[in-house]
């Protein structure tokens, strides 16, 4: 994604006409925001804009502290997107019974107590913001500017959208290096680039397959097999970046072909799972279920992990 996961059902009939969402009281309030702040998509902002500590050069105190605030700023940022989505969106959650139960959408708080933590969000944005500067928080402001023109609706225009949610995860990547003071890998870059664009497709397949395209505008210019095709360029794009990187860019010094040898496999393998899991078995709708839930995803990219860590250690020791 940018960040906006929630772009809403509308019955065929379009979304309601009242102005007002009835009051549904259930739970705290503080349970609502919380759950309005949607923490279960926090974790991506840690290991996408965490990604620079590939880089042995990055692992020292003041770059992992830079680190932590530039997490801090992505989560308060998607955070804010995520209460404008919702305010935009409100009536038309109401209608989708997917959605409904949502906190804006069910009534459990009001628009303009939503208004009052978006202000709150942004303010603690603002504070965090200090501990950059104009040409190192640049990548927030980019965010920022184009999930709001996300939420406004350019996520209804077709092949944009999921480009503009894998470029969301492209700044997210680009301010890690530049909190950890690190060059960017172009080639790793754009490996994440076109990895996100294969898990929104992805999605975007299955909301096809379930509902057939009725309640996001976007889906008018899908088709199932235009899905799959772009899937399949996706995962050849993720799979050519990722070699080129090991190969080029990675911080391996004399491992570099080790780790060809045994990283590629397993990316591969991932990739492949992947598109099994979604074209075989109709899993796309949650990218994130997929990746932490399946067994073989998890073991897989467990072993990948474990991999990637000893020949980084390896490789600054040698360093």
């Amino acid at each position: 994604m940018p960040p906006v996961q929630a772009e809403l059902a509308v019955p065929a009939g379009g979304p309601p006409t009242t102005d007002a969402v009835p009051i549904r009281p259930a739970g705290t309030l503080a349970g609502a925001l919380l759950r309005l702040a949607r923490p279960g998509q926090w974790p991506k902002n840690v290991l996408v804009v965490s990604v620079p500590l590939l880089d042995p050069q990055s692992w020292q105190r003041g770059a992992l502290t830079n680190l932590v605030w530039a997490v801090t700023a992505f989560i308060l940022t998607s955070v804010l997107v995520y209460v404008v989505n919702d305010l935009i969106d409100r009536r038309r959650d109401a209608a989708n019974p997917a959605r409904r139960h949502r906190p804006l959408a069910s009534g459990r708080i009001s628009p303009r107590v939503a208004v009052l933590f978006a202000a709150v969000v942004a303010v603690s944005l603002g504070g965090v913001l200090t501990h950059f500067t104009p040409a190192t928080a640049w990548p927030v402001a980019a965010y920022l500017v184009l999930n709001l023109g996300y939420c406004l609706g350019l996520k209804h225009v077709p092949l944009l959208d999921v480009f503009l949610i894998a470029s969301g995860f492209a700044l997210r990547l680009i301010q890690g290096y530049l909190a950890t003071d690190t060059t960017v890998s172009g080639w790793l870059l754009t490996a994440v680039f076109t990895l996100c664009l294969l898990l929104t497709l992805g999605k975007r397949r299955q909301e096809l397959r379930t509902s057939g395209g009725v309640h996001r505008p976007a889906l008018r210019g899908y088709t199932v097999p235009l899905t799959d095709q772009l899937m399949q360029l996706s995962a050849a794009l993720t799979a050519g970046s990722y070699l080129l990187y090991l190969r080029d860019e990675a911080p391996l010094a004399g491992y570099a072909s080790v780790a060809a040898v045994l990283l590629t496999p397993l990316a591969i393998f991932g990739l492949f799972r992947y598109l099994q899991l979604v074209l075989v078995h109709d899993a796309g709708e949650n990218p994130v279920r997929i990746v932490v839930r399946d067994p073989v995803m998890v073991a897989n990219a467990a072993l990948w992990a474990t991999l990637s860590g000893v020949l980084l250690i390896a490789a600054r020791g040698a360093g």
